[in-house]
């Protein structure tokens, strides 16, 4: 009788401890998500919606640092044209630009 009590004891100790497993990664895996994954899709829908909607005649920032003008677009790449000399054109991928500001439309008097 005593040994039935233990193994039954020891048998729901241990369906407690999985159980307790199973949650803590639960918990491990959602709050990794909320920490790491969520915020990096996030900057990733922000960049690829601004990369759509990138137009010739905007200034875009590229991620070595120089600032420029949009002169070409095409699928993937862009030709951003640098400084005042209308000579320096250079051919880059879209996604070395990380920033794109708009020209202002209205001039002020």
């Amino acid at each position: 009788m005593y040994n039935l009590l233990m193994a039954e004891a020891a048998t729901s100790n241990s369906t407690g401890s999985l159980i307790t497993l199973i949650i803590m990664y639960v918990v491990i895996f959602g709050a990794l998500y909320f920490i790491m994954i969520r915020p990096q899709k996030k900057q990733q829908k922000k960049i690829g919606e601004m990369l759509s909607a990138l137009e010739v005649g905007d200034s875009v920032l590229t991620s070595s640092g120089f600032y420029g003008v949009v002169i070409d677009i095409t699928d993937d790449t862009v030709i951003v044209e640098f400084g005042n000399n209308k000579n320096c054109r250079i051919p880059m991928q879209k996604s070395a630009i990380i920033e794109c500001e708009k020209p202002e439309s209205g001039s002020a008097n």
